[in-house]
């Protein structure tokens, strides 16, 4: 029998320092950059966001992530059988965070990579590890998001400097006789890359072209909430669900508007919408589960509950799964 793969724990974490608007409004400042919190609140929903360490790395935030994840699962690291890490801002060039975490853990064996797919990477993490659960190359999985966008900022740009955080987020993923994870739907389209992305790259021991991200953000707007409702209910037909069926809507974490524009159009309660992005800022392939992590913790999602995740990216990526807790 084709085994189920559901989700046993969940893990966050967030850097020390939180910085608020206002924070990041007196900092832009300096550099002759205006900014508000009511700026940045009417457009976005963003608060605050937290910012990680020069010395700290994608790798140390998903490790704290993970231990918590596990202990969460009640599962020790040595019985991890699969590791993959979705983030857009990794350790370094190779090898994988995923690999980098795997040594972080005190583990070696089991096959660890990293999944790039920016903000719609955790949706397409989870769903690669749900197809290698079922195919029973894995048994136990530790599903992660880890980001520090914070380095790949320019800060000379108040339209995308003030959206973004760090952060980590995991679960668990484990083989099971029940369902858990009901259906995904996975997209990407190249044409729209330079509507979103990070055009630089290293060549001869230089930095080519831009090493800082760059959006159009309207752009991005029009895109996100059609093809994120596209992706819900493609996901929700082939689970044989309906939008009845979604006790909880937990999207990318990236701007308020986009948010409830895609929960109104798959009719879903406003208060049936999970929300962090008031105090995590858009933390990209993070953002997910650690909007999950934080309603689970908080008793808001509860085992039984079916949950829709769904991640729209540079790329352009997106897609959504649909789970029960």
């Amino acid at each position: 029998m084709t085994p189920f793969s559901r989700i046993t724990g969940t893990g966050s974490f967030l850097p020390p320092r939180r910085v608020t608007n206002d924070d990041l409004a007196r900092e832009l400042a300096q550099r002759g950059i205006e900014t508000s919190d009511q700026w940045i609140v009417e457009r976005t929903g963003i608060r605050a966001r937290h910012f990680a360490a020069p010395d700290v790395t994608s790798s140390d935030l998903a490790l704290e992530a993970s231990t918590r994840a596990l202990e969460a699962a009640g599962r020790q690291a040595s019985e991890v059988d699969l590791i993959v890490v979705a983030t857009s801002t990794p350790d370094m060039v190779f090898p994988s965070s995923a690999a980098i975490l795997q040594h972080k853990l005190g583990i070696a064996g089991c096959p660890a990579f990293d999944v790039q797919a920016v903000c719609s990477g955790f949706v397409y993490a989870l769903t690669v590890a749900d197809a290698l659960i079922k195919t029973g190359s894995a048994r136990c999985a530790l599903v992660v998001g880890a980001e520090v966008f914070s380095r790949i900022l320019d800060f000379d740009d108040r339209t995308t400097c003030v959206l973004f955080g760090d952060g980590a987020g995991a679960v668990v993923l484990e083989a099971s006789d029940e369902p858990g994870i009901l259906a995904s739907d996975l997209h990407a389209d190249g044409k729209h890359v330079g509507i979103l992305c990070v055009p630089g790259q290293v060549s001869g021991g230089k930095v080519l072209g831009t090493p800082l991200l760059h959006m159009d953000g309207q752009a991005v707007f029009k895109l996100a909430v059609r093809v994120l409702e596209d992706a819900a209910r493609n996901t929700l037909a082939k689970a044989g669900k309906t939008e009845a069926d979604i006790d909880w809507l937990i999207p990318h974490q990236a701007n308020i508007r986009i948010m409830e524009g895609t929960a109104k159009k798959l009719k879903v309660p406003l208060e049936k919408l999970v929300v962090t992005v008031h105090d995590h800022g858009n933390t990209s392939a993070a953002s997910i589960p650690l909007a999950l992590d934080e309603s689970v913790r908080s008793g808001k999602v509860k085992k039984g509950d079916t949950v829709m995740l769904e991640g729209v990216g540079g790329g352009f990526t997106w897609g959504a799964v649909l789970l029960t807790l």
